[in-house]
């Protein structure tokens, strides 16, 4: 096997990694936890599995990648790093790979006849600090950003836009 590969396939289970998701309370607690202990140990793998039946169930600890086509892969990849500020996968020792912070993930199929994402099969949801800050420095770039001017009360705030594929993102301040 390739060092590239090698490498690849063992940073990618740590690099991109995110919490499940957290009710308001273990957020905040695990929000105070995270200031306090800026590099946290890697959990309990026992921690991992739940009672279900009186069988565990081993749960996956988070996203591990996402890896999609693209027309003009490095064009694209670039864009998401200048604009997004997400950093490209390693191909050298020298590099270093984007680092998610912790925090709520929503994983949620819709139907198939869904119109939320166009005509596409899939969207990027982005967690956000400052909605209206990354909307306004997307904007300084000229890229057109659709705000929802609802604050959904224990969820948070949105905002829309597409890569230059086409491809929809949305953009999440959660309350």
């Amino acid at each position: 096997m390739s060092w590239r590969r090698r490498q690849l396939l063992q940073i990618l289970p740590y690099a991109f990694g995110s919490s499940f998701f957290l009710s308001r309370n273990e957020l905040a607690l695990a929000g105070e936890n995270s200031a306090q202990s800026p590099s946290p140990a890697p959990p309990d793998k026992t921690a991992a599995k739940h009672e279900s039946g009186g069988t565990k169930l081993e749960k996956v600890a988070g996203i591990g990648g996402f890896f999609f086509r693209a027309h003009d892969p490095k064009a694209l990849a670039n864009w998401y790093q200048q604009h997004l500020g997400i950093a490209l996968t390693p191909t050298s020792e020298e590099e270093t790979v984007w680092q998610q912070e912790a925090g709520p993930t929503a994983f949620t199929p819709f139907p198939e006849t869904t119109k939320h994402f166009g005509d596409k099969v899939w969207m990027l949801n982005f967690r956000v600090h400052d909605l209206d800050k990354m909307v306004a420095q997307l904007r300084t770039a000229e890229i057109e950003v659709k705000v929802d001017p609802q604050s959904y009360p224990h969820v948070g705030r949105f905002a829309r836009l597409h890569d230059p594929e086409g491809n929809p993102i949305e953009l999440w301040q959660p309350s």
